[in-house]
This record gives structure tokens, sequence and C-alpha cells, in this order.
């Protein structure tokens, strides 16, 4: 399925089940959500191709705001248009809301006790290690080969070492790809005359 608003009600409702279920059980939130988007949106449901999620995966990333809420809004737009885009923000944001509520009064009275600092504690590198998995699921996906493995690497280090902003990285990435692509295509033009 490639087309936008072709969601039923019935489904719509499972959208809202889905982004429920997403917001609800993935701690860490923001990245350690994809794997798990990933699984219920295209390989569970079957509502979007790899390649779909990818570029839903680059647009929310560009996207100002809160990482989750844009992959969610973007899915469900592409999904359902208006109405998926407010379903699946609503439902991924909904648990984190009642939680954050419900920890907040009662937070207080314990984070001083050994036994909550030891359960923060364990739950960091699971979140790491939930962040990992589709960046490697992704990177099959993308048909690196030896000639553009260079890129993500590149990016990496941009990000990581010296502090440049992944909004422009994705820009550069995005003109220096529609100039290889014109020049691509100007080079067959000029091949096939």
């Amino acid at each position: 399925m490639s087309t936008t608003n072709r969601l039923t009600r019935q489904e719509l409702s499972q959208l809202f089940s889905i982004f429920f279920k997403i917001g609800i059980t993935t701690i860490g939130g923001g990245y350690a959500m994809i794997p798990m988007m990933e699984h219920e949106i295209v390989k569970r449901t079957g509502w979007l191709t790899q390649e779909e999620f990818l570029d839903i995966l680059a647009v929310a990333q560009a996207t100002p705001g809160i990482f989750a809420v844009d992959m969610a809004g973007h899915i469900g737009h592409k999904l359902g248009g208006l109405r998926g885009a407010i379903i699946a923000s609503v439902a991924n944001v909904l648990p984190s809301f009642v939680i954050i509520l419900i920890l907040a009064t009662v937070f207080q009275q314990f984070k001083e006790l050994p036994l909550v600092q030891y359960a923060f504690r364990a739950i960091r590198p699971v979140v790491v290690a939930l962040i990992a998995a589709p960046v490697f699921s992704m990177a099959r996906s993308a048909s690196l080969s030896r000639y553009t493995i260079w890129i993500p690497l590149v990016a990496a280090i941009l990000i990581y070492f010296f502090d440049v902003s992944p909004v422009y990285i994705i820009l550069i990435a995005g003109i220096a790809g529609w100039i290889y692509g014109y020049l691509q295509r100007r080079r067959s033009n000029t091949d096939a005359q």
C-alpha cells in the first residue's frame, strides 16, 4: 500500500490501539519507539513499505518538535490523512501524559530509594539497544554499498564529535542527492545524444 487516506474506521481504531500500545510499552520514547513502530506498521500490518517508513523517519527527523509525536503524526497522516495524524499522535502521547501525571504525584516520595535508582540505571542500557536495533535494520534497507557507507559514517561523526545539528546534515544530504541526481540525468541525456 502506498496511498494516503486508505484506512477504514476499524483500521483507524486499530491505528489508535497500535500507537497507544507503543506509547505505553516503550521506555525511552523517541528513537526507542522506532523498532516497535516499524514492527507494527511495516511488518505486522503491512500498511507501509520499508521505504515509506524510512522516508517518514527522515521527514520526522527534520521536523521540529518531539520526534515520537512527529513519527506518529506523519505515519498517521500517510495512512489516514488529518484524522489519522490526530489519532496516531494522541494515542502515542496519551499513555505518557497519564503516566507522568501519576508519577509526578508519587515520585517525590520514592526517588531516593536505592531500588528505584537501580531500576533506572538498569533501564538505560536497554534503551541503547532499542535505539541500535533499528539502525541496523535501516542500514540493510538503505542499500548501503562500499561507495555509500561513508555517508552515514560521516554524518554520525559530524553529529557526535562536532555537534552539527542533524537538520543541517539532512539538508546537506538532500541538496547533495538532488545535485547528484541532476548531474546523473544530465550525463545520461548527453550520452543519449
